[in-house]
């Protein structure tokens, strides 16, 4: 193990980390770390705290992973940051840790790619194959689900929650809901409707395509409120799995979902 990493590297004798692990010059990598085969830790790129990394992530150098959380209410209790496989944080990525009173832990899944200067605050919740843009930022106990993309320089208020497959465009500001499969983009986010090319991209065929299209506009555009649109689409697509996700994630909603569209930004468009 020793030929893997650095001379200039600093590890704790208290780390642990599985024979295959690289680490770089000046990196540090704190008593509670936990790391898997195959990973990758650049140079100057710290992890702390209580971390465990599986196999084959990568962190760029200066990317600064598994700190305190930035909550003016952590003492200094003992909250774990959970990372899967095959993740790719880029330069100065910051990732924290949770805090008690949120859960004491935050979770990323698998195949992310977390863009330069991206972050991930306190009690967040991150699926699997979701791409952060560069300074793509999430507030504490957000959550983001698999698929999602999260675009340049946005951010996501506390609490909010990133559909599946949703598209963020760069420069939004995210302070309710964002429905899965949609583009929603703004400082005052509007609905651009169904993410096509997303959608084909991650293997989508055209009819499943064109039911969400068709749901879309039953919930964006009918000019009906959000309970009578969701009865609309029970009737309409009951027992199709897509529309039941769907359902599910606007009435599990706490914030209010996204459903402003260009042209109508008052009345129901501006949440549920």
């Amino acid at each position: 193990m020793g030929k893997l990493i650095h001379s200039t590297a600093v590890i704790d004798p208290g780390a642990d980390l599985a024979a295959s692990v690289r680490v770089g010059a000046h990196a540090v990598i704190g008593p509670q770390v936990s790391i898997g085969e195959d990973t990758e830790i650049g140079p100057g790129a710290q992890v702390g705290g209580y971390t465990r990394l599986g196999e084959g992530n990568r962190i760029f150098p200066h990317a600064c992973v598994g700190f305190e959380p930035q909550d003016l209410k952590y003492g200094g209790s003992e909250t774990w940051l959970e990372i899967g496989d095959r993740n790719v944080f880029r330069e100065f990525v910051t990732i924290h840790r949770g805090t008690e009173e949120g859960g004491a832990l935050t979770t990323i899944g698998s195949d992310n790619l977390f863009m330069a200067y991206s972050h991930v605050a306190h009690d967040c919740h991150i699926g699997s194959r979701t791409i952060f843009s560069n300074a793509g930022t999430l507030a504490g106990h957000v959550e983001v689900q698999d698929d999602a993309t999260v675009g340049a320089f946005s951010a996501v208020h506390q609490f909010c929650r990133v559909g599946r497959y949703a598209y963020i465009g760069g420069y939004s500001v995210i302070t309710r809901d964002a429905l899965p499969w949609v583009k929603t983009v703004g400082q005052k986010p509007l609905c651009y409707g169904v993410n096509t090319i997303g959608l084909q991209r991650k293997g989508f065929d055209a009819p499943t395509i064109e039911r969400l299209k068709s749901a879309m506009r039953i919930l964006l555009r009918s000019r009906l409120n959000t309970s009578q649109a969701v009865s609309q689409l029970r009737e309409e697509f009951g027992g199709d799995e897509d529309i039941d996700f769907l359902i599910d994630f606007i009435e599990s909603s706490n914030r209010g979902v996204i459903t402003a569209i260009p042209g109508r930004r008052g009345g129901r468009g501006g949440g549920s």
